[in-house]
């Protein structure tokens, strides 16, 4: 079964429970949020809604990046954050995700690792101990890759690190799996609206598997209830 939401809230929470059955929390990447929020997110969606959760900056990303400035924290150590180093402050992070996800009852996490988390070494090296190392309690961990890394790479990485390859379809095909994770993220400036032709077209690319569809561009909600309304229509 496919499950078709968006990548944050893009109207009233009340509205959107109505229309979707899933959404992607983006809070949870910019800052640490509390979880007494998670938990009136939780008490306030019904018993069937699903949250996903995306990891913290502060597991993915440098300190250098733009984003750090939405954190609303004052890091001790800020070169010990990001690109999955093996620190403390890191694995840190990770048992505060474990807790965010039992709260919000999250069975998915996702990775999204900046254009500038190139294939090197060190990186490779980050990755493997990171994921071999983290406790995950039956959680499927999705990574979205971003910047040059080549398919066979990916394919292999996630085989061996039991990772699920986080794809916008219209750019490149999932390497690895048959269970899918789709993030459309509109291009450039996320300004795209996804024509019927295209939104029929991602139909037929996802006949058959399991997984989601995830939008984060500008005209998320429409997109996401247009694709509903394609599929109910089969």
């Amino acid at each position: 079964m496919l499950k078709i939401g968006c990548c944050g809230f893009p109207c009233a929470k009340e509205k959107y429970y109505k229309t979707f059955s899933v959404v992607e929390l983006q809070n949870t990447f910019y800052t640490i949020p509390k979880l007494t929020l998670l938990e009136k997110y939780r008490a306030s969606a019904p018993v069937n809604f699903e949250f996903t959760i995306k990891a913290p900056q502060f597991i993915t990303h440098p300190a250098t990046s733009p984003t750090y400035r939405r954190a609303n924290i004052e890091l001790k150590n800020p070169d010990r954050y990001g690109y999955f180093k093996p620190t403390k402050e890191v694995r840190k992070i990770w048992e505060i995700v474990l807790e965010e996800a039992e709260t919000l009852k999250a069975q998915v996490i996702v990775f999204q690792s900046p254009a500038s988390f190139q294939p090197t070494a060190t990186n490779i090296k980050n990755l493997n101990l990171f994921f071999n190392q983290i406790e995950r309690k039956d959680l499927k961990l999705i990574w979205e890759p971003r910047g040059k890394w080549e398919p066979k790479l990916i394919a292999e990485l996630c085989s061996d690190l039991n990772l699920i390859d986080c794809v916008d379809p219209f750019l490149r095909a999932p390497t690895y799996g048959k269970f899918l994770y789709l993030r459309l993220h509109g291009g450039k400036g996320y300004r795209k609206k996804y024509s019927d032709e295209e939104l029929k077209k991602l139909i037929e690319l996802t006949k058959g598997k399991d997984g989601y569809i995830m939008f984060n561009n500008i005209h998320m909600f429409d997109d996401a209830q247009k694709l509903n309304d394609f599929i109910g229509k089969r």
